[in-house]
């Protein structure tokens, strides 16, 4: 096998936000718009994605619009929408339904054999491949029992052997909490886990990014605003994003380092609706982008192929 060189470095750290589409630019219907977030509108030269203004190509990064429905009919669905994401496999075509939000069972084994995580440690140059994302005791816990139900993401990583991160590589700063500041975990067991601005978890998420050839970082409290149909909660969460991205955007190599934020299917961009949408999402890069190949992204699973080759 090849190894890679410091030299000849590429990175990508993928973001997936849970649940936003591409909207109407209706501040009354689509949280983005009310929200305004500071960072992504400046980042993105003023111009944040609508339905009449699909496609964004900014002097820094790019917003391209990708299809969430796969072919199929009905709602997408987190469990097809994140494992074909996350494999480059049609997997609502593969099952015939969206399906959400855990694994479909029968789709397990087409996640551990074509999932991104196996794929790269496993090519001709093996790449360094993590998952971002701390996981309080209960976690663990849940992981010694029968594991019934799982979401795509934390599926592959287990397939694929990575290691978990926990508590102790929170209070390191050397992850990053799945609800970005950390402040739930004293609810959950861990009163002692160091609570953080989301602009200080976008530095942390850097630091993981740097270490790492690729990097996923999930983020769902997104979904859960648009099926909350709360107007406020759902401004914050992207409010916290935006701050999580302006904090990387500072403390990232992004002459190496290839950062894509993607969603698996729309919902928060409609918060007068309680269900998904089929409307697009935005895939949203910056930082290192000579070299990725943008012209076969049409769905959500042609990001998984573009990447495999970028860091190939």
């Amino acid at each position: 096998m090849t190894a890679r060189t410091p030299e000849s470095r590429r990175r990508v750290l993928l973001i997936l936000l849970d649940g936003v589409g591409i909207g109407t630019k209706d501040p009354r219907r689509n949280p983005l718009f009310a929200a305004r977030p500071p960072f992504l509108h400046d980042l993105l030269d003023g111009q944040l994605p609508s339905l009449r203004n699909r496609y964004v190509a900014a002097s820094e990064a790019e917003c391209i619009p990708l299809d969430a429905n796969l072919g199929v009919p009905g709602l997408p669905q987190s469990g097809t929408g994140q494992s074909a994401l996350y494999t480059g496999k049609n997997t609502a075509r593969i099952i015939g339904q969206h399906f959400g939000p855990y694994l479909y069972s029968t789709l397990k084994p087409v996640v551990e054999v074509h999932n991104i995580f196996h794929r790269l440690r496993n090519g001709a140059a093996p790449a360094r491949a993590t998952l971002a994302n701390a996981f309080p005791q209960r976690f663990f816990d849940y992981l010694a029992g029968p594991r019934r139900r799982m979401v795509a993401g934390m599926y592959a990583a287990m397939a694929a052997d990575l290691r978990f991160r926990d508590i102790d590589d929170l209070k390191r700063g050397e992850a990053v909490s799945t609800d970005i500041t950390a402040e739930r975990w004293a609810r959950i067991g861990h009163p002692d886990a160091p609570v953080v601005t989301p602009h200080e978890a976008g530095r942390a998420l850097s630091r993981v990014a740097a270490a790492h050839d690729f990097t996923l970082f999930e983020y769902f409290m997104t979904d859960k605003a648009g099926h909350d149909m709360d107007p406020a909660f759902a401004a914050r969460t992207l409010l916290d994003v935006d701050a999580l991205l302006h904090g990387l955007h500072e403390a990232a190599p992004l002459d190496e380092l290839l950062v894509l934020v993607t969603s698996d299917h729309g919902n928060i961009e409609e918060i007068g609706i309680k269900t998904h949408t089929r409307n697009p999402v935005p895939l949203i890069l910056f930082g290192r982008r000579e070299g990725f190949d943008t012209r076969s992204l049409i769905s959500i699973s042609d990001i998984v192929p573009a990447v495999c080759s970028f860091l190939a």
